[in-house]
Parts: C-alpha cells; sequence; structure tokens
C-alpha cells in the first residue's frame, strides 16, 4: 500500500490519564506515523475529540446535539494541531486541513488539496469532521479516506483486530484474519458506525482494524504484511 489514512480515536490520545493529551501516547503515534512516513507511504490521519469533549445533549444534560457536535469537530482541530507538532518536532512535514476552516490554524479540507499534499511527503492530519453536525469521526474518516483515494482505511484500536466478541471483556473471544463487508454485517461486528462502514463498502474501499499500540504495527502494515484484521468485498 502507498496511500492510507489512519483513523485514532481521541480517547487513544489521552492513554491512562483518560482525558486530555497524554504526552507519551502522542509521542508514540508520531513516532508510528514519522517511521512509516519515512518509508514512503503517503499518510492521512483523522482523529477522534473524546480526550477533549463529548457532546450532551438533551433537557439539563447540556447543549444541544448540533452545537455539541460543533464543539466536538473543535476537539478534532486541537488534537490535529498537536500531532501536527510532534511530527514536525521529528523532521516530518504536516499540514492539517479540515472540515470547518479556521484561518490560520487550518485550511480548509478538500480531496485535489490533500491529494497534492500527500504527493508532496507531506502527513495530511484531516480535522473537523465532515463539517456537519450529526457524524462521527468514523464517518469523517471513511469520507476522507475515498476522497484521497486511499488504498485502505487503517483503524488504530488497542486490540489486535476483529473479534467474534470484545476480547477485553470475553477471553473465549476468537480473532478473525479477514472478514468480507456482508461477514461483518451478517454477524453484527461493531466495527464503525453504519454510516461509515456502508461508505467504505459501496466505494470498495478495505478496511484494517489493527492495535495501534503495537510497535512497528502502521509500517508492517504498509510492507504488506498481514496484521491486524482485513474487512473487504
Amino acid at each position: 500500500m502507498k496511500r492510507i489514512l489512519l483513523k485514532l480515536s481521541g480517547e487513544s490520545l489521552a492513554g491512562k490519564q483518560g482525558s486530555g493529551i497524554d504526552s507519551d501516547m502522542l509521542a508514540m503515534f508520531a513516532d508510528e506515523i514519522s517511521d512509516a512516513s519515512s518509508g514512503g507511504a503517503e499518510i492521512g490521519v483523522v482523529l477522534g475529540g473524546g480526550n477533549i469533549f463529548r457532546g450532551l445533549s438533551g433537557e439539563k444534560k447540556g447543549v444541544s446535539r448540533v452545537q455539541g457536535d460543533y464543539m466536538g469537530m473543535l476537539a478534532t482541530v486541537i488534537n490535529s494541531l498537536a500531532l501536527q507538532d510532534a511530527l514536525k518536532q521529528r523532521g516530518i512535514k504536516a499540514e492539517v486541513l479540515s472540515g470547518l476552516e479556521i484561518s490560520p490554524l487550518c485550511k480548509k479540507m478538500s480531496g485535489p488539496t490533500a491529494i497534492s499534499l500527500l504527493s508532496n511527503n507531506t502527513v495530511v492530519i484531516i480535522a473537523g469532521g465532515t463539517g456537519n453536525p450529526f457524524f462521527t469521526t468514523d464517518s469523517a474518516a471513511a469520507l476522507r479516506a475515498i476522497e484521497i483515494e486511499a488504498d485502505a482505511l487503517l483503524k488504530g484500536t488497542r486490540v489486535d483486530g476483529i473479534y467474534t466478541a470484545d476480547p477485553e471483556k470475553d477471553p473465549t473471544a476468537t480473532k478473525f484474519e479477514q472478514l468480507t463487508f456482508d461477514e461483518a454485517y451478517s454477524k453484527h461486528l461493531n466495527i464503525m458506525d453504519m454510516t461509515a462502514f456502508t461508505l467504505c463498502n459501496e466505494n470498495n474501499m478495505p478496511v484494517i482494524v489493527f492495535d495501534i499500540h503495537g510497535r512497528g504495527n502502521l509500517a508492517a502494515i504498509l510492507d504488506g504484511k498481514k496484521v491486524g484484521t482485513l474487512v473487504k468485498k
């Protein structure tokens, strides 16, 4: 694979502290992306924002869903700027594009702009979700993977693939090495939200779920090695 879209949750950036940005986790992600980029891969990244803000809606629960979603999009910008800085400290060119243009921090996301940057050996960190409320960052990652014409969408998690059940709760859970989208649908596997999963299926975008905490896993996938679980048509 030459070009990929890497999806990371905001919670993964928080590490054991549970919220905010853990400097050790940020450094680890930056190291993994730096190593893979140095190997010649073109890498787009979409980060969640749950470590900064999770929307609260409803009476007496906080802000409205729409306002909360926009606040969540801004949280992804904070995470993206942090990752950009960490990559630049490692000598890696990195640019933040966003579904929401925030001058002078980041330009508006567009497929041609992102592809041009990727072709120029620049890691493109895509913030701001889809730019619209009611869509998750999983959906944003699927959309952006298609827009940048990625070879695959890589979802980095804390487990090493897709299992029959949650391996952290069920010790009898068994891992799938490969699945079709139809098999994942029929088995009701919770891989991504339905909008994101359907986008990938309809646009023939393979999804690889893998353990981002495993040192060298990202580079290994880009080298064509079997890591995690592959979902494709």
